[in-house]
């Protein structure tokens, strides 16, 4: 077991996924990033920095290899370089590698291209650090998710299912994204679970890419939409002669304006009818759909879900590190992109988050207009210490302004005016070491 200082203070990041083909290469944190390092460069505290996985995304990097991706991070970044050499002369800068950065794992010249640079590369799945008379345990948690589960350690050639995605999907974005007109694709790294990235996408080509006219033309119709689909039920049972009341004074009360009521109803037939349409077949097709994925569920043919759970896999194999070392009370991973704090048998199971932007995901309020998905920044620091028989967990909040304002339409900031999302860091967590009993459970973070 590594560390022996009873009053050391560790500091864990994760999911920078810094760098990557062309868009991809943007680090939009990069100037919080140098200031949190700078100032641990002047700290007078006993400091261990862990950057627990996925800080590079050597996955996105699909036009070379090997070394050669450690040469371009040099030569696109070398302010964090030279700065993670000015803080490592005070501190200590453990890198652990994740899923997205594997290769640092499957190749010792990065341990000396990194040492260089006062960044002291463990190329192990995880590593045990002393906190007071305990222990806590870092992993960067993809070995936890079966898409992203690396078997053979350390190989040079690792391809689970999540490589490809990156590879054909990620990489492609970044490659892509500035020929849009707002350069949005390359945020497809920010969508999570991965299932959303098709509906991410309708909702940016609807939002950003579409034809202004051809969008607010279709904007009233999609409005209307819930309001007609209650049209068809009503003049669906008008015909069955079941309740015409409804239709009747509808009709009566858009006759007493002339021209503009008939327009209007002529607008609130069209929609009923689509409308009608829609439900004719959107049922049929969706029992249909159900049907296929339980046979499908049935023969077991496809048994990969991308999605990947954010805490039950996490808390077993949180379960299993405390039951096999007794003195380890918290159990410390990333890969999720979600910060959260969670009490499992006496111990803690922390989440370090992400650097990169979040997108929440909002549904529009009324018609068919697609959701929309709100940006926001949750950077952000675990602080991990023992303190009078306790080991204390703090998260402490890397400020950066919400990219909402630029980055979303005025009809997206309509539809989500008092619908923002309400992002809270974790409060503090303990572990009373000395009896050990745990803390009431903390709130968990929803998944957005």
């Amino acid at each position: 077991m590594d560390g022996t200082a009873d009053d050391r203070v560790y500091y864990v990041i994760s999911d920078l996924h810094i760098g990557g083909d062309e868009q991809l290469e943007d680090v939009e944190f990069l100037d919080e990033l140098l200031d949190f390092l700078s100032r641990l460069e002047t700290t007078d505290e006993d400091v261990e920095l862990l950057i627990n996985g996925d800080a590079f995304g050597l996955w996105e990097f699909t036009g070379m290899s090997g070394l050669e991706k450690f040469d371009v991070l040099e030569a696109t970044y070398p302010s964090l370089f030279e700065q993670l050499q000015k803080t490592g002369e005070n501190i200590e800068i453990t890198l652990i590698p994740g899923n997205h950065d594997h290769e640092l794992a499957a190749y010792d010249e990065y341990a000396e291209r990194f040492a260089a640079y006062n960044v002291n590369l463990v190329q192990s799945k995880s590593i045990t650090r002393l906190v007071g008379d305990q222990a806590i345990h870092f992993e960067h948690g993809n070995q936890q998710d079966p898409n992203n589960r690396i078997e053979d350690w350390g190989h040079t050639n690792v391809t689970p299912l999540g490589y490809y995605y990156n590879t054909l999907v990620t990489s492609r974005a970044g490659q892509l994204s500035d020929r849009g007109r707002y350069n949005w694709l390359k945020d497809v790294q920010a969508v999570t679970p991965t299932e959303r990235v098709p509906v991410w996408m309708l909702s940016k080509y609807f939002y950003r890419e579409m034809n202004p006219l051809l969008r607010y033309a279709l904007v009233p119709f999609l409005l209307l939409f819930n309001v007609s689909a209650i049209l068809a039920i009503l003049a669906a049972l008008n015909l069955l002669g079941v309740w015409s009341a409804p239709v009747e004074t509808t009709t009566s009360f858009l006759g007493q304006f002339g021209t503009v009521g008939t327009a209007i109803w002529v607008l609130l037939v069209v929609n009923a009818s689509l409308a009608g349409l829609l439900l004719l077949v959107g049922i049929p097709l969706y029992l249909l759909r159900r049907d296929i994925k339980k046979t499908i569920n049935r023969f077991g043919v496809f048994e990969t879900d991308l999605t990947v759970d954010t805490q039950t896999t996490y808390k077993e194999a949180a379960r299993e590190v405390f039951d096999e070392k007794e003195d380890v009370v918290v159990f410390c991973y990333g890969h999720t992109h979600r910060p959260s704090v969670q009490s499992v048998d006496g111990g803690l199971v922390v989440n370090s988050g992400t650097w990169l932007k979040r997108l929440h995901r909002r549904d529009g309020v009324i018609g068919l207009l697609p959701p929309v998905f709100y940006p926001s920044y949750q950077l952000c620091a675990v602080r991990i210490t023992a303190e009078a028989g306790q080991v204390i967990v703090d998260y402490e909040e890397v400020q950066k302004p919400s990219p909402s304002p630029e980055e979303l339409t005025l009809t997206e900031r309509l539809l989500t005016l008092g619908r923002k999302p309400d992002i809270e860091l974790p409060e503090r967590a303990v572990v009373e070491t000395e009896q050990s009993v745990s803390a009431p459970e903390p709130a968990e973070q929803e998944l957005d």
